[in-house]
């Protein structure tokens, strides 16, 4: 049987988008028990010069929206990255989730020989569809949402392998 690239792309993202909403949601119970100010998290880092978990999470939404959209050829929804709070994370992640589920399996026919192209900040790149989905957009995707979750857990949330596979 031959993977789809809608199947190779909606399902995957929606599912671990999912599972990094539920992550967010456990951290924000966990500063709560705690009595730590949710904002430290929110801002946390692994190391000074990397983003902190708060635009982690703004760039594995993106990911998964804008590479989903550009392989469909479906111009994704813009969103502003104002997110202060793990109520307003987990809102992006899901208005990224009602993006995905619009997405037509149709759209992705064809998708792998297609030409996708997006601005990068040293300017603009194109690649084939399927190139694309395996070399650029779900590694993306992946290095951001592990990099939120091993903030949060480095910082003591209390998560595991079954939280980030969605699997808990």
């Amino acid at each position: 049987m031959k993977l789809s690239m809608y199947e190779a792309t909606v399902p995957p993202f929606i599912r671990s988008l999912e599972s990094l909403a539920a992550v967010l949601e456990k951290a924000a119970a966990h500063c709560e028990a705690k009595k730590i100010d949710p904002a430290v998290l929110v801002g946390a880092r692994l190391y000074p010069d990397m983003f902190p978990l708060a635009k982690q999470v703004q760039i594995a939404a993106d990911a998964a929206k804008g590479g989903s959209g550009r392989i469909a050829q479906v111009e994704p929804p813009a969103f502003e990255d104002n997110e202060v709070t793990f109520a307003d994370l987990v809102a992006r992640l899901r208005k990224t989730v009602e993006f995905l589920k619009t997405l037509d399996a149709a759209k992705f026919e064809g998708a792998e020989d297609r030409t996708c192209t997006w601005k990068t900040r040293k300017g603009e790149k194109s690649m084939q569809g399927m190139p694309y989905l395996l070399t650029h957009v779900t590694p993306n995707f992946n290095f951001h949402l592990t990099t939120a979750y091993a903030i949060l857990r480095h910082n003591g949330v209390e998560i595991g392998k079954g939280d980030f596979l969605g699997t808990r």
